[in-house]
C-alpha cells in the first residue's frame, strides 16, 4: 500500500468490520429505520391546550346562543342539549325558555329543568310569583326530587287557577309528596282537602289508605265521593270494606258510585280465578 494513499472512515474504524464481512454502519442504519424516534405531541405554546371542562363551557355557549334562532326547531333541540348537559350554567337560559314564544320550546324546557334537577329549585321558586310562567314553573318542579319543592307545590293547591298543576306535580314527585298531602287531608280549607284526596288516590301509597278512609266520613260530599274513588284506585281490600256504608249515603251520586265501585271489584274477584 502507498504510504501516502489516505484510509477510508471505514477501514480506520476497528468497529467497521463484523466477522460476517457485513458493516456495522448498515446494520444500525437499519435499526434507526426499524424504529423511528418518537414524535413530541405539536404544542402552539403555554396556555393554548384546551381542557374538556373549558370545551363543555364552550359547547353551553353555543347552545345558549341558539335560544336566540329565529327557528322554533333550533331552540327546541339547543333546550334539550343544555338540559342534557345538567350544568348549573345553563338554569337561567332555560327558564327564559320557558317564556319562548311556541309552546314546543317551552315544553320541552320544562323537561330540561328538571334534568338539571336540585341547581334549579331556587330559580323555579322564584318564577311561581310570575303569573305568566307559573304552569311550567310548577311542572317543572315536579320532576325535582327535592324537598324544598314540597310546602310551595302544597301552598299552590290553594289557587284555584293552578290548583290543577300542583296536583300533577305532586303526584310526579310520588312517594316524598305522601305525608304533606295526608297532612293537607286535616286542612280547613275543603278545596285543599278535595285536592289531597285526589293526589293520594293516584299517587296509590299504602300509607293513605287509613287516612282516605276516614274521609269517607267528610261532611262533603264530593269529598267523600273522591275518597271512594281514591281507594278504589288503591285497591286494597280495607277501601272496599270501608265504603260499603257509603251505599246508604245521603247523597244519589255518591250512593251509585259506590255501587259502582264494589259491582267492579266483585266482577274482579270471580274472574281472576278462571284467569290464573
Amino acid at each position: 500500500m502507498d504510504s501516502k494513499t489516505k484510509p477510508s472512515p471505514t477501514d480506520s474504524n476497528p468497529l467497521s468490520q463484523q466477522s460476517g464481512g457485513d458493516p456495522v454502519g448498515e446494520v444500525m442504519a437499519e435499526h434507526v429505520q426499524a424504529e423511528p424516534l418518537p414524535v413530541e405531541p405539536e404544542t402552539a405554546g403555554p396556555g393554548t391546550v384546551v381542557l374538556e371542562e373549558e370545551q363543555v363551557k364552550d359547547e353551553i355557549d353555543i347552545q345558549i346562543d341558539l335560544l336566540a334562532d329565529p327557528d322554533w326547531v333550533v331552540r327546541r333541540e339547543a333546550v334539550i342539549t343544555l338540559g342534557e348537559m345538567g350544568d348549573e350554567r345553563c338554569v337561567e337560559p332555560l327558564a327564559r325558555a320557558l317564556r319562548d314564544g311556541d309552546w314546543q320550546v317551552r315544553e320541552v324546557a320544562i323537561e330540561a329543568m328538571g334534568q338539571v334537577g336540585s341547581p334549579a329549585v331556587e330559580t323555579l321558586l322564584k318564577l311561581l310569583r310570575d303569573w305568566e310562567v307559573r304552569k311550567y314553573a310548577i311542572a317543572a318542579l315536579g320532576k325535582i326530587p327535592d324537598e324544598r319543592v314540597l310546602d310551595p307545590l302544597m301552598l299552590q293547591l290553594r289557587n284555584d287557577e293552578f290548583k290543577d298543576d300542583a296536583i300533577d306535580a305532586l303526584v310526579a314527585l310520588g312517594a316524598p309528596s305522601v305525608e304533606k298531602l295526608i297532612g293537607a287531608l286535616r286542612d280547613k280549607d275543603e278545596n285543599v282537602r278535595k285536592c289531597a284526596v285526589l293526589a293520594l288516590g293516584r299517587i296509590k301509597s299504602s300509607d293513605a289508605i287509613d287516612p282516605l278512609i276516614q274521609m269517607l266520613g267528610d261532611k262533603d260530599w264530593f269529598t267523600r265521593l273522591t275518597a271512594a274513588a281514591a281507594l278504589e284506585s288503591i285497591g286494597d281490600d280495607r277501601g272496599r270494606e270501608a265504603i260499603k256504608p257509603l251505599l246508604k249515603d245521603s247523597d244519589m251520586v255518591v250512593k251509585m258510585r259506590v255501587e259502582r265501585i264494589l259491582a267492579k271489584w266483585k266482577k274482579q274477584a270471580t274472574s281472576q280465578p278462571a284467569n290464573a
